[in-house]
């Protein structure tokens, strides 16, 4: 008979007890790979860098967070004249905070 979980148990697997790889059953090479990309698109710029994408999502009227965001997940600088994708991203934002306070 297969024992019923804790009173505070989630259901989930257990995260302490896995002694295998970190990539789990995948492959290495793709974990190591995505691991090293996430490393190097996610490391500091320079100041100089990190002060002109401030301004400009300042100018923009968006947080650094989603103006870098925007390079790192579509590679292009947003502009004054792209209305529409500035538009989806302030939208998304106010979804975000809605669903924070559920």
């Amino acid at each position: 008979m297969a024992r019923r979980p804790k009173r505070s148990h989630n259901g989930g697997p257990p995260l302490d007890e896995y002694k295998g790889p970190p990539w789990g059953k995948g492959d290495p090479y793709i974990f190591l790979a995505w691991q090293a990309a996430h490393a190097k698109a996610w490391k500091a710029p320079s100041r100089e860098v990190m002060l002109m994408r401030m301004d400009k999502a300042e100018r923009l009227g968006l947080t650094y967070e989603e103006y870098t965001l925007e390079i790192l997940e579509r590679g292009r600088h947003l502009r004054e004249e792209d209305t529409e994708r500035i538009a989806a991203i302030k939208a998304a934002r106010k979804r975000r905070r809605v669903r924070h306070l559920d």
